[in-house]
């Protein structure tokens, strides 16, 4: 996880900021499937909006500022990373194509209120004292603080609404790892919406309001409240630490590098299909961390376990956090090791990771972990063989077990105030 997370770190294409933004056992860390993918841990530095002019990002604002919904990609990838997630994958209630398209028209135009930070329809109060308000209203007051909303398909909404032919080759369905033990209540769905933000209120209140807007035609199956984000997507950041205390995401391609974000982040117009053009896939896996067992673990043991340094974060051998690793230096086991690039073919992803504590599991231990977000341009390249070479012999993988599971295609941005989610998709219209 944290060498997952580090390594899956190291080998992910971290993305903070490039998107839309104006102005207002020892082995068990962070992974996926069924190995360490990547363990996010709390803290870093204060939150760091973003300001894109053209293709250039830079520093902006304050963790209050709103993060641009319009634009050629959907903010909440490359975005700088907010330090709170709300997660929800729905299931689709309805039957009814149209009835689905209006709701996913209406849900653009809540997103785009909301991460502007206004308020839902015509509000919270004020209305008639007969009818439900069209806010639920525990946002009022507050800041947009950089939410971004990012909503992905998943596999199984191309069994509905005549939409077979359109699923893109990309979006596989995952093989199971070895170590798996994944819970059905906490994996799949028709789609996911991704709301981050610095301030935990207006991202619940994000999803809150998006799952009522589509009461009846859509429900809640699973969902998941992560806080410390995991990796960075901004060079100058502070490395984040996992909940295993090991910096998280050291290797991450930055949201700034328009060219990384091309190779391994953003569908190729060649890519296919067409409506996918400017999208990415995601995988969200729910890894589960036996702090206990860790606790107990020797710290050499711990920094062999992921290769790195505690206390800076250097590799085997090396001085500091961002000098290159000598892999040959680590243990063949570690997870810098095999979560690196170099071996895994190249494979690159972009991960958005979050820890996340969820009481205890009734026998007096934490429930708690890295909920694991990766981006990449296809899944085949990029989380699955990175998955099964850390499945199959990372130290980590006796520290964490993969226990929820999800992928999803991510459309491209909402370009403007006429297009909507997922528009491409059912028009058949780029």
């Amino acid at each position: 996880m944290a060498e997952d997370a580090t390594e899956h770190t190291e080998n992910t294409a971290n993305a903070e900021g490039t998107e839309n933004t104006r102005t207002p056992s020892r082995r068990a860390l962070l992974g996926w499937g069924g190995a360490g993918l990547a363990l996010g841990a709390a803290g870093a530095g204060g939150a760091v909006a973003l300001t894109r002019s053209g293709d250039a990002v830079a520093p902006a604002g304050d963790a209050g500022a709103a993060v641009p919904f319009h634009g050629a990609h959907q903010a909440g990838i490359a975005t700088a990373v907010q330090d709170r997630l709300h997660f929800a994958a729905f299931d689709v209630k309805t039957d009814d194509r149209e009835e689905f398209v209006r709701l996913l028209k209406e849900w653009t135009k809540a997103a785009a209120r909301m991460t502007a930070g206004h308020t839902v329809g015509a509000g919270a109060h004020g209305g008639l004292a007969e009818a439900p308000p069209d806010d639920t209203g525990e946002a009022l007051g507050l800041p947009p603080s950089r939410l971004t909303l990012t909503i992905g398909f998943g596999p199984s909404l191309f069994e509905r609404f005549g939409l077979s032919g359109s699923r893109p080759e990309a979006l596989v369905d995952l093989p199971r790892f070895p170590g798996d033990n994944l819970d059905k209540a906490r994996s799949g769905g028709d789609l996911c919406v991704q709301a981050c933000a610095d301030d935990p209120q207006v991202a619940v209140h994000a999803v809150r309001n998006l799952a009522r807007i589509g009461f009846g035609k859509v429900a809640v199956r699973w969902s998941q409240l992560g806080f410390g984000k995991t990796s960075s997507t901004t060079p100058d950041a502070q490395t984040p630490r996992n909940l295993f205390g090991f910096k998280d995401g050291t290797r991450n391609v930055s949201g700034r590098d328009g060219a990384a974000l091309a190779q391994h982040v953003w569908v190729g117009e060649k890519d296919g299909p067409e409506w996918m053009a400017g999208g990415s896939y995601l995988v969200a896996r729910r890894i589960r961390m036996n702090i206990e067992t860790w606790d107990r673990t020797s710290l050499g043991e711990q920094e062999d376990v992921f290769g790195r340094d505690k206390r800076v974060g250097a590799p085997v051998g090396k001085a500091k956090e961002h000098d290159e690793p000598f892999l040959k230096a680590m243990k063949p086991d570690a997870h810098v090791r095999l979560a690196h690039p170099d071996a895994n073919g190249g494979a690159t992803i972009l991960r958005r990771g979050y820890s996340f504590t969820d009481g205890t599991d009734g026998l007096g231990r934490l429930d708690a972990g890295l909920f694991f977000l990766a981006y990449q341009r296809d899944v085949r390249t990029g989380f699955i063989p990175v998955q099964r070479n850390l499945a199959r012999s990372d130290a980590l993988n006796e520290y964490i077990q993969h226990v929820g599971s999800a992928v999803f295609a991510v459309p491209p941005g909402v370009r403007d105030e006429d297009d909507w989610w997922g528009r491409g998709l059912f028009t058949g219209k780029a």
